[in-house]
């Protein structure tokens, strides 16, 4: 059996697979290694996960998380998972290792993250190859919700949008100057402050100020990240993240301007990565 965990800063989803198929699947809280020492995580393991899996052991476990960007961090998450299951093999890595391996299997491509932030990847159908860097909501996250968000309350505090559109927003969310700046500069998760802005630019997409954005949002992303890779006209360019689903029709419009051909797009890399992991499994049955 085979624990496959795709985590996040606010949830993490684990899959219990063999090449039959999911036997189990159990929500726990997210774990960011950036902020929780090992301690702590395996607290989460003990009483979150461990009385979910219905006393299943697995062989090997593929733990991909956010934050899991460095040895160190990495070796949190690793030690917290072999005190729950001592047994196990354990493989750590990056949660845009598995947006690559969830969108692209054993072939090339460039691997795309669009949700509450941003990141991409080459990857050349086992490895991630070139990786421009992800500078956060502060310097980066172009293409994410967190972006998205950034811009249209920068036009709202500038007094740059419509008065419709302007009245509109203001009402919905019951907007300060205050309010606002006190959620981006002093609160805990400004990033997913902002990129809740995003389900309001999708009621209104069909406004020509805020598709405007949106396509900026997606033009900036494709002009400082995927035109950064060798290549990237000649393979799939693959997406995964809410953002990416949710707007998808203007994101295909960015990709024909750059001349690139948009291959999957995908909400979670939960069934890819179970698809990827199964094929796994199987070839290494029938050696």
């Amino acid at each position: 059996m085979i624990l496959i965990a795709d985590s996040g800063s606010t949830k993490t989803d684990w899959r219990m697979i063999d090449a039959s198929g999911v036997h189990e699947q159990v929500f726990t809280a997210g774990i960011n290694p950036q902020y929780l020492e090992s301690d702590q995580i395996h607290t989460i393991f003990r009483d979150e996960l461990l009385p979910n899996l219905q006393e299943k052991n697995p062989a090997v476990i593929y733990y991909y998380g956010a934050g899991c960007s460095s040895p160190d961090r990495n070796l949190r998450v690793e030690m917290a998972l072999n005190k729950i299951f001592p047994n196990a093999e354990v493989h750590v890595d990056h949660d845009l290792l598995a947006a690559a391996r969830a969108l692209c299997g054993h072939r090339p491509g460039v691997a795309c993250i669009l949700g509450t932030g941003s990141n991409s990847c080459l990857y050349d159908g086992h490895n991630i190859v070139d990786n421009v860097p992800s500078l956060g909501f502060l310097m980066g996250d172009e293409g994410s919700g967190a972006y998205l968000g950034k811009m249209l309350i920068r036009a709202y505090l500038y007094r740059e949008l419509p008065e419709e559109l302007a009245t509109s927003l203001k009402n919905r969310y019951n907007l300060t100057k205050d309010s606002i700046l006190d959620s981006v500069y002093y609160s805990d998760m400004p990033s997913t402050y902002l990129a809740t802005f995003a389900k309001y630019m999708s009621d209104k997409r069909k406004d020509p100020v805020i598709h405007a954005m949106i396509y900026q949002n997606f033009d900036e992303f494709f002009e400082r990240h995927v035109c950064k890779y060798k290549g990237y006209t000649e393979v799939p360019v693959n997406f995964v993240g809410s953002i990416a689903f949710h707007f998808s029709e203007t994101l295909h419009q960015v990709a024909k301007k750059y001349g690139a051909h948009v291959g999957t797009i995908i909400t979670s890399p939960s069934e890819g990565l179970i698809a990827y992991h199964q094929e796994l499994l199987a070839q290494t049955q029938a050696k």
